[in-house]
């Protein structure tokens, strides 16, 4: 593996959250380093699943041109797994094998294939290890 870590859909709609700040600092903090230090990826799952929230669940939505102002300047330059056969063929197996849901399954896949160490995430178990990936929950 490597020291990349990879952020999942949940710390980009975090930053966003203003009735949880520590969250949003915290989740703010991630990014920031993700594209400072160049080690931080996403896969394009993230990138469907945030706009999803973001242009429909937010409490003030955001606009279509502010969307597409971020998507160039963060997730343009974060963004290092694609879809294809392999990633979903993983991430089947991975969700068999283990029993985690579909979607994070592909995140799990989606990591490992970017041949991350970490996993940012709030919705696995914390320590949790799959593979050579360690899941970590940042807002512990």
């Amino acid at each position: 593996m490597s020291d990349r870590f990879f952020l999942d859909t949940n710390i980009f709609v975090n930053s966003f959250d203003r009735s949880s700040a520590g969250k949003a600092r915290r989740a703010a903090q991630l990014i920031r380093e993700a594209l400072t230090t160049q080690t931080g990826v996403i896969g394009y799952e993230l990138v469907q699943e945030f706009f999803n929230v973001a242009l429909r669940r937010f409490s003030q939505p955001m606009k279509a041109a502010d969307a597409e102002q971020y998507l160039s300047i963060v997730f343009r330059l974060l963004l290092a797994v694609h879809s294809s056969q392999a990633l979903y063929a993983a991430a089947l197996y991975l969700c068999a094998q283990s029993g985690l849901s579909w979607y994070d399954s592909l995140i799990v896949s989606s990591a490992i294939q970017a041949r991350c160490d970490l996993l940012f995430t709030e919705d696995l178990r914390h320590g949790q290890r799959l593979g050579g990936l360690q899941v970590k929950n940042p807002f512990l």
